[in-house]
């Protein structure tokens, strides 16, 4: 089955170093840092129907590279010479051929001219995270904290005070 949503392609160590936490846990484990990338992708993914494919620079690291799926986010770790921006624009030129809109996530400027040539589009680390937290707020807002009474009136919790007591009064009459 071919899969035919946006995607959102991800330079994965901009964003890391983009993101002020992320870039500070950085420093003392890389892993934690494209750990937590990637569960806020996935978190990003589930809630916005886009398919998300993160791109690490291997460039210094000898070997093929390799693609793996975590929290069902694609996750590509370039090959040996290769830089997240080319793998980035190689795959902006697939996914192109099938109908959707592809976004990139990257803050270098060289990089956003690039794609935005290729017809992506272009989303900065800082215009990224404040989707994804506006996204983690709608999501709150969703759902109910551990422990939270569910109302037994949803309809009548949502009606204006104004149409509440109209319908109130109706009912009295009746």
């Amino acid at each position: 089955m071919a899969d035919w949503r946006d995607v959102l392609l991800v330079d994965g160590y901009n964003m890391i170093g983009g993101w002020p936490d992320l870039a500070e846990l950085s420093h003392t484990s890389m892993n934690e840092a494209r750990d937590r990338l990637l569960d806020m992708l996935a978190d990003y993914q589930a809630y916005s129907g886009r398919r998300v494919i993160a791109v690490f620079d291997a460039y210094r690291v000898p070997g093929l590279g390799r693609a793996f799926v975590q929290g069902k986010v694609q996750v590509y770790f370039t090959k040996e010479k290769e830089i997240a921006d080319e793998c980035i624009e190689r795959l902006v030129v697939e996914l192109s051929h099938r109908r959707r809109q592809i976004y990139v996530a990257t803050s270098d400027s060289v990089e956003q001219h690039v794609i935005f040539a290729q017809g992506a589009l272009r989303l900065s680390a800082r215009e990224l995270r404040l989707e994804i937290e506006e996204n983690q707020k709608e999501v709150k807002k969703v759902i109910k904290p551990p422990g939270a009474r569910s109302s037994r009136h949803a309809l009548e919790d949502k009606l204006p005070p104004e149409v509440r007591n109209k319908l109130e009064d109706w009912r009295r009459q009746s």
